[in-house]
């Protein structure tokens, strides 16, 4: 029977290592586990050729010696000492792998272990390992969740507290998957929509530099030779011209220090207010925002609700969803409205910020006991109210900023070819 040499660790985080007798790989790994173990590696191979498999049965465990410290790579852990972080597709890739692990029956430290072992090079490599460790020193996985606030936010944490309440982690994770997979298409529809738009204004501003630095000048040089009185149109681009060369550095500064004031002001709570108000008020965009944040608000709500998360406490995560202050705020007042028993539609509606659609499908559901049903059917309907939105926004802007990078290009064109009809009609004569 093969021998298998295994690192692992024990519960109170202490590495281990020692040999088993299994016939294959996966059987070695179940002895282990059966021992009290999480397994770090296994080979095969007793290691210093001493161990003897004749009795079938697992070698005594020792403590392994403290391994060497390894050469930090090039890689993410190079980086500063800034607190690793996972972005959105990383995290719902993690949650959808360990979610399918744990429901094919592996334990949850035996999961976690298994996706330490895979180097992808981002923050997860060192994530993994620390929940890992957590966990097999005693730690639930919702208490190690949280102390990592920056990549599992409120909301993650309550659902896998309330999954392992239930003892259905698995089914929570999958629910979360669904979850920041239909948050995921909705900020990918908006940039989508917005790309070509970008991609037009970039391509026209470029075009427009490119001609004013390098085009122009040469233009402005025959016509001074020349000697010939020049159109006004022209004269205005040149004098553009000459200011965009002579003072470029300047006007990059003056862009930067306002972006950099911008920037400065919307970090202040007034700005950030301010400015979400304004959202709230622009045609067109104020959609956008609007059916993003209610349904956002719909499909959190009803994920919390389902896995028996107080509503209190599922309205103060909500509140923290939605992306827009303004409507942050109303949520945070109802909140304070809410008491035990008491229903949630009517403190929403007092606010008159929340639309009476939104707030009349809140109460049937509430009416009918069938709250989660109630949510679905909002955040559907307001998920196609953004799909609706996103399309009026660039079947729009599209033909505006078309439109004005062809004004600024023809006022280029018109300016140059006037100074060229004015020299040639004064030859004429």
């Amino acid at each position: 029977m093969p021998v298998y040499t295994y690192i692992a660790k024990s519960r109170d985080g202490e590495r281990v290592n020692g040999t088993v007798d299994a016939n294959d790989k996966r059987s070695a790994l179940l002895k282990v586990e059966r021992m009290g173990y999480v397994p770090v590696s296994l080979r095969e191979g007793g290691g210093n050729g001493k161990a003897k498999s004749g009795k079938g049965s697992a070698a005594k465990p020792r403590k392994a010696r403290a391994p060497k410290a390894k050469k930090k790579s090039s890689g993410f852990r190079l980086q500063t000492n800034r607190a690793p972080r996972m972005n959105m597709r990383e995290l719902l890739f993690f949650t959808r792998e360990l979610s399918d692990l744990l429901a094919s029956g592996m334990t949850l430290g035996n999961a976690l272990n298994t996706l330490a072992h895979r180097e992808t090079g981002k923050a997860q490599d060192v994530i993994i390992p620390q929940l890992r460790d957590e966990i097999v020193q005693g730690a639930s996985l919702s208490d190690a969740l949280a102390k990592r606030p920056d990549t599992f936010g409120n909301l993650y944490v309550s659902m896998v507290r309330a999954g392992e309440a239930s003892g259905d982690l698995s089914g929570v994770l999958e629910r979360l998957c669904r979850h920041y997979e239909r948050v995921q298409e909705a900020r990918e529809k908006v940039l989508m929509a917005l790309s070509y738009p970008v991609i037009v204004v970039v391509v026209g501003v470029v075009t427009i530099f490119f001609v004013m630095m390098f085009v122009v000048p040469r233009f402005s040089q025959i016509f001074e030779e020349l000697g010939s009185t020049l159109p006004m149109a022209t004269q205005v681009l040149i004098g553009f011209s000459t200011v965009l060369m002579n003072y470029w550095w300047l006007i990059l500064l003056v862009i930067a220090g306002i972006v950099w004031g911008v920037r400065q002001y919307l970090n202040t709570e007034e700005g950030l207010m301010r400015w979400h108000e304004a959202q709230l008020r622009m045609p067109v965009f104020s959609g956008i925002v609007n059916a993003n944040a209610f349904s956002q608000f719909a499909r959190t709500l009803g994920a919390l609700l389902n896995n028996g998360v107080p509503v209190l406490q599922a309205l103060s995560i909500v509140e923290n969803t939605v992306g827009n202050r303004v409507i942050a705020d109303e949520i945070r007042n109802a909140r304070g409205r809410v008491t035990d028993g008491a229903t949630i539609s009517a403190p929403l509606a007092a606010g008159q910020v929340f639309p009476p659609l939104l707030t009349d499908m809140l109460a049937v559901g509430e009416e009918t006991g069938d709250m989660s049903g109630a949510l679905q059917h909002i955040a559907n309907r307001y998920e196609h109210e953004l799909d609706r939105s996103v399309k009026l926004l660039t079947t729009i802007i599209e033909p505006i900023l078309i439109l004005v990078i062809a004004v600024m290009v023809g006022f280029v064109a018109i300016s140059m070819l006037l100074a060229v009809f004015e020299l040639t009609s004064g030859l004429n004569v």
